[in-house]
This record gives C-alpha cells, sequence and structure tokens, in this order.
C-alpha cells in the first residue's frame, strides 16, 4: 500500500486500541450492557437515515449478525472488560476470533484449510492456552471466557456476512445498532438495574467513552477501514490490524497499570504470530 494507507490504517489501530482503554475507564461508570446499549442508541440515531431495506429472504441473516454482533460480541466483549484487571490479555484474545472464522469458514461453507493455515490456527489456540495461565488472567477467569466467546460471534458474525447483499457499510452498521438497542436495555434492566438511574449517575469518563465510542471508534474506525478495502485486497490491510492489540498492550502498560508476565507475552505471541500467520497465507493465495 502507498504510504497515505499505511498512515490511514495505522490511524485505525490507533483509534481502536484507544477505544479499549477509554471504555474501560467508561465502564468504571456505567455498567456494562448498559454502555453497550448507549452506544448502540447514539449509533442509531446517526445511522438511521442510511437504514436500506434488505433484500427478500435476508431478513434472518441481517437479524443474526445484528443480535450476534450487536448483543452478543460487544456485550460480552465490555463484560469482559469490565471485570478484567488488565486490557492487554483481552485485546490479545480478541484475535483469537481470526482462527475461529477459518475454522467456521471450512464447517459452514465448506473452505479449504491447508495445512500452512492449520498449523497456525493451532498455534493460536495453544497461544490462548499458554496465556491463561498468567496470574492476571487466573484473577478474572470469566473475563477470558468472556472474550473468548465475544470472539466466537465475531467469527461467526464475519463468516454470515458473506451471504449478506444489497446492504451498504452505513445501513449493515445501522441495523445492527437498531436492532440491538433493546434487547441490551432488556438485559441490562435485568442483570444491572434500573439503566436510567444508572445512566443518570455516570459521569464525564462514562459518556465520554460513550461518545467516543460510537463516534470515533465505529463511524471514524471502521469507515475508515471500509474506505482502505475499497482500494486494497483484504489481504493486504488485514495484517496492518496486528498493530491494534500490540498497541492496546503498550497503552495498557503506559497508562492502565498492566504488567504482564512471562506466560502472557509468551501466548500472546503464539496468538498473535497464528493470527499474522494466517493474514499472510492469505495474501499468497489466489484471489
Amino acid at each position: 500500500m502507498p504510504v497515505r494507507d499505511i498512515a490511514l490504517v495505522v490511524l485505525v489501530c490507533a483509534v481502536w486500541a484507544l477505544n479499549f482503554l477509554l471504555s474501560a475507564f467508561a465502564l468504571q461508570e456505567l455498567p456494562p450492557l448498559l454502555f453497550t446499549a448507549l452506544r448502540m442508541a447514539l449509533l442509531a440515531l446517526l445511522l438511521w437515515p442510511f437504514l436500506r431495506r434488505p433484500e427478500p429472504g435476508q431478513w434472518p441473516r441481517l437479524l443474526a449478525i445484528s443480535l450476534g454482533l450487536g448483543v452478543c460480541h460487544f456485550g460480552l466483549s465490555f463484560w469482559a472488560l469490565h471485570l478484567s484487571g488488565d486490557l492487554s490479555s483481552l485485546a490479545i484474545l480478541m484475535q483469537s476470533y481470526v482462527p475461529m472464522a477459518a475454522l467456521l469458514a471450512w464447517a459452514l461453507l465448506g473452505e479449504r484449510i491447508g495445512r500452512p493455515v492449520a498449523a497456525a490456527i493451532a498455534v493460536s489456540f495453544l497461544g490462548v492456552l499458554v496465556l491463561g495461565f498468567d496470574p492476571i488472567v487466573l484473577d478474572q477467569p470469566l473475563a477470558m471466557l468472556l472474550m473468548l466467546g465475544s470472539a466466537l460471534m465475531l467469527a461467526l458474525g464475519t463468516v454470515l456476512m458473506r451471504g449478506l447483499k444489497g446492504q451498504t457499510v452505513w445501513s449493515q452498521q445501522g441495523w445492527l445498532a437498531v436492532t440491538s438497542v433493546g434487547p441490551l436495555l432488556g438485559l441490562s434492566l435485568l442483570f444491572e438495574g434500573a439503566p436510567v438511574a444508572n445512566a443518570a449517575a455516570a459521569g464525564i469518563a462514562g459518556w465520554g467513552g460513550v461518545v467516543y465510542s460510537a463516534l470515533v471508534s465505529s463511524l471514524l474506525g471502521h469507515g475508515l477501514y471500509y474506505l482502505l478495502l475499497q482500494r486494497h485486497p483484504v489481504a493486504a490491510v488485514t495484517p496492518w490490524l496486528l498493530l491494534s492489540p500490540l498497541m492496546t498492550v503498550v497503552l495498557g502498560v503506559a497508562v492502565w497499570g498492566d504488567r504482564p508476565g512471562p506466560t502472557l507475552w509468551l501466548g500472546g505471541a503464539m496468538v498473535l504470530g497464528g493470527v499474522l500467520a494466517i493474514a499472510l497465507h492469505a495474501r499468497r493465495a489466489p484471489r
């Protein structure tokens, strides 16, 4: 890619890494499901004019994608971030969606997995096991399980998107937001108490995190990302996205106070190394 587009993808990674940090601060003032609902509500208001009616027969797939990503993926990821004592392990664990998506594409779509990709998948999953023995992760094992569940929902949504037709990027994000607000508010009321009172009690960090997550991370970050995908093949862009978890680790150590141990470094290297190998293999594969 030209230098200009490399700068754009680095900016996207920085935006997403900072979203991890600011969301962690926001979740000290807002419960995670309510935080996710407020983010989706703001997105729904902004993207309402861009909604496009799905083509016949596409409603079930669109709803499955929207609920799987909007409610399950984002809800579980912010819940994990709320419980966890660090940012580094969760940012790395999220990348396990790449080998998960490769396996789901093989199981559901019949896509072939060669030996190099199978080896990379195995290394990534072994890295998850190694990372799980880090003392920080062992202190909050539920956070690790929730983030793995979030990664699985992201992988499933990624595979389902391949059969989605007749939707623009903004329409798809709009439907994701519109269909997620109600279920998220209901779950927040069930598990977290009164949403209105919880929202009213939040301060600058809480509401600032909501605004940043919706406007900057979703609209700006994903907007630039899809712009890059229009200019370049997916396989040329995706390896650069590994900068995002690396930047999150740096922010976690410098700002949040993370102190990654040897097992987290080793497991993280295995996870990200496997993801990088899958991405590089995709670049070499014929279109």
